[in-house]
This record gives structure tokens, C-alpha cells and sequence, in this order.
């Protein structure tokens, strides 16, 4: 039995993703819980398990395509326990003349059902129980039942389909003849000039196959979408799928006719559009311009990014901080036996100043709630990091970073920017963030003026340490100074309390024990 397995909604509510790569091919002997194919989500990479156990019969979308949830992506030949062969008896039955008995009892079966007096409607069977799925469980079924469909009652001159009607004028089960030379099974004379009412139905197999009156083709949503990305006309397709419908292999094949004809007339042309392209490009013969398709995590930022800067009212401050003292605390941090293995740099002592800052401030650790007009203040802080990965900007998060020893904390941060670079990030990874620390520094920039993850009412960008003169007592003197800058919600922090917690970061940077005495 072909089963197709639907892309799930793998978390967070998302609508689609990306097919990465197959792990598996068709033909291949799966169990469940085997990983078939790594998706691209709009946060993380995942990889999909089997739910069946099987053959694999076919691979319904291919690498590099967006997929909607739901969409089928693979069928598996799923074995059933206990599944015979289909039998013979119908064959056998035609060769031994016995096609017309077997129509006979089914019409003293039909003429006995229709005397028969009506029965009791049985008891419903109850409601499958939920099943376990990929995700979660499946839905719940419903207690309510439809009602019964009200079949249309009979109009003059309508007459009942036969059970069934012998080719080339054969003998009908109730002594009836058809063409050629009879009338209708069971009854008299036709009616009128004896031609077969309009309203008369014919069984299914003696219909003549459904004519389609709209140009456009007949296609399932996902084809559609398809034949809309390759440039292909539906409606100009003779499908080979059921009552002709189009299939995605009839799309791909147009498609790869349509793409010889495009390298015939490409490869006939190709000298000119050389010359062309090289005079528009002050390069040399080269593409005067590339599209790169936005996917996955590039998307998602995007949206992210459009809601953020378009919702809520950004303000940004800047602050220049002494941070010779804080190096200082790196250096010998990095020499204690609690910080082996672990990687010490000035981040840290920033990240702990800012979860600081936030116990003293919890206004700065919260959220704007535009349907309940209220403002959610966070007990835990879930200390968000932004990483420029491979994939895109990814904003990890250290859940309840707050209650963490410097050590822990340290480690905690390491392992989050660890596992975004190398693409495994999960969904609840980057989910669920209140505060985040963006470094700037690393590219060598002095400050920025960073947007504002969504939901989170405060982001705190660390620029470079350079050598700067700095008066200290009075004398000028070369220190290590960096730019801190904080953009917040307007619509919850204001100036004041803005200005405070960039203040409080810069005060514990600068002398890292006051730090040590406002934990």
C-alpha cells in the first residue's frame, strides 16, 4: 500500500520550507524513524524521520524547491500485514459463461433491497483515537457527526440506471433488449418516439468520459505552483493523470522540452548575447547582474527585520566606555582553572553587565503585547546572541542566561554560536529570545544602529576596542576603549530608562567589581 508522507509543521507555526537534501532514493528499504530528507525552515535546519517502514517508491519534490506544509513529498510501499492477492474469480467467471448469472442475482439482489423494508440505522463505530505524529498528536476527531446527504426525489420521466447492460444487443436479466432492436430492461414501450430520455442514466462504465469546457487544465494546487515556476500553460496540457488531469510529471516533461529548445536556440545565439553582455558589463563578458532566490533563513530575516523596523518606534544611543579594566578581567579570568577549555573574551563580561543592567532594569527585558494593549515583562532573560552564519544571521538564545555563573555562562554562549555556525540550530534554539547582544566589533566597526528582534524590547550592540587617547586623572593617556549602542522600544523604554541601563553596562565594563557588588 503507496502511502505519501506530508511536509509536517516541524514548530513555531511555519508555513513552508526548503528540501536541502534526500537521504534517501527510490527503491530503497526504509524503517521508521530512518531520516529521509533535511528541510530548510525559515529558522533552522532539520532533518525529517520516517513514520512508515518500507519501500521507498517516489520522491515527489526535488532538492532546492519550496515546499508548503502539508504538501506530499514522498510515497513509501508500506506492507500489510496479512494482504492477499486479488482474486480471480471475475476472469474465471467470464470464460465459463457465467456473467450472466452473476448479473441475474445481482438484480433479484437489487429488485429485493428495494422491497425490503427499511432498517434501523446501526450505531455509529466510535471516533478513531488520536494518533501519534511527527509532531505533537494528531487532531482531535470531532464529536459531531454530518447529517446524512437528502437524495433528490425522482422527476417525471426519469427512469432508474440498469445494473448492467449487455454489449451488441445481448439479453437483458429481466428479459429486455437494447441495441440493436429492443427496449428498455423490465418495462414497455419507450416513451414518445422511443428514444432514451435525456434524464436516463447510464452505468458508469458505458458513460462517455467527462469533456472539459474550461481551457484551463486540471492540476492539483502543488502542480500548479510547479507549472507556474517553470513558465508552463496548463491550459494548453493534455494531462495523463485521472478524467486528464495534469500531473507533475506531464509539467516536467514540457518543461524539459521547452528547456532543448531554449539550448538549441541558445547555443545558435550564443556568440551574439556574448557580445551583448560584454557590452553592458564594464567587466568584461560577464552577467550584468545575478538573482539570488530568497529562501529560508534569508526570508525569514527579511520578514523579521520589515516587521521590527515597521512596528516599533526604534531610538538608539550611544555610549564610549574605558574598557581597559575589563581586559584586564579577561586576561586573568582565562588563567583560572574554573575557565579551562572555555573560550574568555570581552563578550562575556558584556553579556553579564547586560543581564545585570536587566535586574536592575526589568523594564528593559519585555514585550509589547498590540492585542491585549499590555506590556509583558519577563522573569527569565533569555539572552539572545546574533551569529553570522553560513545561512544567514541566526539569533540563538541562552535560555534563563540570568541564573548562570560567569563559567556556565561562558560556556552557554560558546555552544549556542558553535551550533548556529554549523547549521544546527534547532527551532526552540532561536525561539523565545527577550534581550539580545549583537558584536559588531568583529567586522572592525565602531557602532551600528541595531533593529530590533521581534518581540524583544532592547539590542545592544558591542563595537571594536581600539587604542584611543583617554584622559585619566586628568592626563591623557592610551586606552582600551569600545562604543556601546542600544536601540529600544520607545513604545516601552523611554529615554530615561534607556540612558540608565546603557549607563549601568558602560559603569560595570569600566570597573568590572561593580559588577561583582550590583549581582
Amino acid at each position: 500500500m503507496n502511502k505519501e508522507f506530508k511536509l509536517p509543521d516541524v514548530g513555531e507555526g511555519l508555513t513552508e520550507a526548503d528540501i536541502v537534501s534526500w537521504h534517501v532514493k527510490p527503491g530503497d528499504t526504509i524503517t521508521i524513524n530512518q531520516v529521509l530528507v533535511e528541510i530548510e525552515t525559515a529558522k533552522a535546519v532539520v532533518e525529517l524521520p520516517s513514520p512508515y517502514a518500507g519501500t521507498v517508491s517516489a520522491l515527489l519534490v526535488a532538492e532546492g524547491q519550496t515546499v508548503d506544509v502539508g504538501t506530499p513529498i514522498i510515497t513509501v510501499d508500506v506492507p500489510v500485514a496479512g494482504e492477499a492477492p486479488a482474486p480471480d474469480g471475475g476472469v474465471q467467471g467470464a470464460a465459463g459463461g457465467q456473467a450472466p448469472a452473476d448479473d441475474q442475482a445481482a438484480a433479484d439482489a437489487q429488485a429485493a433491497a428495494d422491497t425490503a423494508p427499511p432498517q434501523p440505522p446501526t450505531a455509529p463505530a466510535p471516533p478513531p483515537a488520536r494518533q501519534p505524529v511527527l509532531v505533537g498528536y494528531g487532531v482531535k476527531p470531532g464529536s459531531t457527526s454530518r447529517r446524512p446527504r437528502k437524495s433528490a426525489p425522482t422527476r417525471p420521466g426519469s427512469y432508474p440506471s440498469s445494473p448492467s447492460i449487455p454489449p451488441n444487443g445481448g439479453p437483458m436479466p429481466n428479459g429486455g433488449s437494447m441495441p440493436n432492436g429492443g427496449s428498455m430492461p423490465g418495462s414497455g414501450p419507450l416513451p414518445g418516439n422511443g428514444q432514451v430520455p435525456p434524464q436516463a442514466a447510464l452505468p458508469a462504465r458505458f458513460a462517455p468520459p467527462p469533456t472539459r469546457t474550461s481551457g484551463r487544465g486540471l492540476a492539483k494546487p502543488p502542480v500548479r505552483r510547479l507549472a507556474r515556476d517553470l513558465g508552463v500553460d496548463l491550459g494548453a496540457m493534455a494531462g495523463t493523470g485521472p478524467e486528464g488531469s495534469v500531473t507533475r510529471d506531464d509539467v516536467q516533461r514540457i518543461a524539459g522540452a521547452a528547456r532543448d529548445r531554449s539550448k538549441i536556440q541558445s547555443s545558435e545565439n550564443q556568440a551574439d548575447e556574448r557580445q551583448a553582455v560584454a557590452d553592458l558589463s564594464p567587466g568584461g563578458p560577464a552577467s550584468a547582474e545575478e538573482r539570488i532566490p530568497v529562501r529560508g533563513v534569508r526570508k525569514h530575516t527579511a520578514a523579521a527585520m520589515v516587521a521590527s523596523a515597521f512596528t516599533a518606534p526604534h531610538v538608539t544611543e550611544f555610549l564610549q566606555v574605558d574598557v581597559t579594566e575589563t581586559m584586564a578581567a579577561v586576561r586573568r579570568a582565562r588563567e583560572l582553572p574554573e575557565f579551562a577549555g572555555v573560550k574568555v573574551s570581552p563578550l562575556l563580561f558584556v553579556a553579564k553587565a547586560l543581564l545585570v543592567a536587566a535586574r536592575r532594569h526589568p523594564m528593559i527585558n519585555s514585550s509589547w503585547d498590540e492585542a491585549a494593549q499590555e506590556i509583558v515583562v519577563k522573569r527569565r532573560v533569555n539572552l539572545g546572541i546574533a551569529v553570522a552564519a553560513e545561512r544567514g544571521l541566526l539569533v540563538p538564545n541562552v535560555k534563563g542566561a540570568e541564573a548562570l555563573a560567569l563559567a556556565d555562562l561562558a560556556r552557554a554562549l560558546d555552544a549556542a554560536a558553535a551550533t548556529a555556525r554549523a547549521g544546527k540550530a534547532t527551532p526552540g534554539d532561536l525561539a523565545d529570545g527577550t534581550i539580545t547582544i549583537t558584536n559588531v566589533g568583529v567586522f572592525g566597526v565602531d557602532a551600528g544602529t541595531p533593529i530590533l528582534m521581534p518581540g524583544e524590547a532592547a539590542i545592544l550592540a558591542f563595537g571594536q576596542i581600539r587604542d584611543l587617547p583617554w584622559v585619566v586623572d586628568g592626563v591623557v593617556a592610551v586606552r582600551k576603549v569600545t562604543t556601546l549602542s542600544l536601540s529600544f522600544d520607545h513604545r516601552i523604554v523611554d529615554g530615561e530608562l534607556g540612558s540608565a541601563v546603557l549607563r549601568d553596562v558602560g559603569s560595570m565594563l569600566a570597573d568590572p567589581v561593580r559588577m561583582l557588588a550590583w549581582s
